[in-house]
């Protein structure tokens, strides 16, 4: 786990203003404005014609809403957004960290948690497993692999 103090302002355009997150799966969210605003990410697959093969829905596919939420000439007062690295992706992540203890099946999730306070964004990365294990390789590469993924996407840190 690793805590990530980042701009607000490039973070939030980021996350509400480009594709950078879009393929992660988004897992939960409160945004706090004039109301609280409570989303969960699970899909109810029996709204669908055809059932999707996943769990929950893209971040592409909430990051409108989100941002219709947020926007306007006040911040908010509150938000959390909780992302993982979609599960499709668990086998990449694995093998292009040479990480060969775990298999995809393993893991339950690679997350990005954004907390903002009124005044602070963070970021917050965490990891779920399917089982317990001392192991931490997995956490160690998933921390850098978000450090990196902030300087690649030129995601502003606060000092």
């Amino acid at each position: 786990m690793n805590m990530f103090t980042l701009s607000a302002k490039s973070c939030m355009s980021h996350l509400l203003l480009r594709d950078t997150f879009d393929k992660f799966s988004f897992i939960e969210g409160e945004i706090t404005t004039f109301n609280k605003f409570t989303l969960d990410g699970f899909l109810h697959k029996d709204f669908f014609d055809e059932k999707p093969a996943r769990d929950y829905s893209y971040w592409r596919e909430v990051r409108d809403f989100c941002f219709s939420l947020i926007k306007g000439k006040r911040t908010p007062l509150h938000f959390k957004i909780v992302l993982s690295l979609a599960p499709e992706h668990f086998g990449d992540f694995l093998d292009g960290h040479q990480i060969r203890t775990f298999s995809p099946e393993d893991i339950t999730g690679l997350y990005l948690n954004f907390h903002y306070d009124g005044a602070v964004l963070q970021c917050i990365t965490g990891i779920s497993m399917r089982t317990f294990t001392m192991d931490k390789s997995l956490e160690k590469e998933w921390d850098a692999y978000v450090e990196g993924f902030f300087k690649r996407a030129e995601i502003d840190r606060e000092k």
